[in-house]
């Protein structure tokens, strides 16, 4: 007979049901895609009524906008932490979930892969709060201060989601899956070394930069003069 006090006892799901909603939405949506799923399906992965979920977000689309809010916030607000952090910053401390069942990077990889309206807002989001979290670092010392803060912040966010849609790659490559629980990916260095690593020593020479910067700064083409308007009369002119 089974031993049954050698089983580990199950948690209770304490989430609310606009929780389970959502996060039955975003593991529905990571999996088959926002156009491929129905709400019926997200009822059913969440053990509720698709009437509740109507009741709940009004519409299938008021779902993904409620996911999409939801993974830019928790983004904004472990990157804004960990800057705070300062030097003593653990660089892993991003990647560790407070609860598995929120599958917030399969939903990223599918709905970036997928490109909409919808997907342009959160990247325009997540870049605007990488700004904010960069200045954190800056504040806090554990980011150098940056001469194109704007420019870095979307580069970072480009090359970070980039790395995301591409997970399958990265899996080949490196052996890491990216959009597995995040758990699994403190076990490996195969992409937080190598990533930690370009980020703290740079890969460029400093005097080779310079150099660089000054030839992009000396490229730069003086900026025209406006043209006239031509609603302008000659002697308002």
């Amino acid at each position: 007979m089974m031993n049954m006090r050698s089983a580990a006892p199950v948690p209770p799901d304490d989430r609310t049901a606009v929780a389970r909603i959502r996060d039955a939405a975003l593991a529905c949506f990571g999996e088959a895609g926002v156009a491929a799923t129905t709400v019926r399906q997200v009822a059913e992965r969440a053990g509720v009524s698709p009437a509740l979920v109507i009741h709940h977000f009004g519409s299938k689309a008021a779902l993904r906008k409620a996911c999409d809010a939801y993974v830019a916030a928790f983004v904004r607000e472990r990157k804004t932490a960990a800057m705070r952090a300062g030097p003593g910053l653990d660089p892993l401390a991003l990647l560790r979930p407070e609860d598995d069942r929120v599958p917030l990077l399969p939903y990223l990889a599918r709905v970036l892969a997928e490109g909409s309206p919808e997907v342009d807002a959160l990247v325009d989001e997540l870049v605007a709060d990488a700004e904010g979290y960069l200045a954190e670092g800056v504040a806090s010392g554990t980011v150098r201060a940056l001469d194109h803060p704007e420019g870095v912040a979307a580069v970072l966010t480009l090359w970070s989601l980039g790395a995301l849609t591409l997970h399958r790659h990265v899996r080949r490559l490196v052996g890491v899956d990216l959009t597995a629980p995040a758990a699994q990916l403190l076990t490996t260095s195969g992409y937080v070394g190598p990533a930690m690593e370009i980020l703290s020593r740079g890969l460029v020479d400093p005097a080779i930069y310079e150099r660089l910067a000054r030839g992009a700064a000396d490229a730069v083409p003086d900026a025209p003069e406006p043209a006239p308007d031509p609603e302008v009369d000659e002697e308002e002119r």
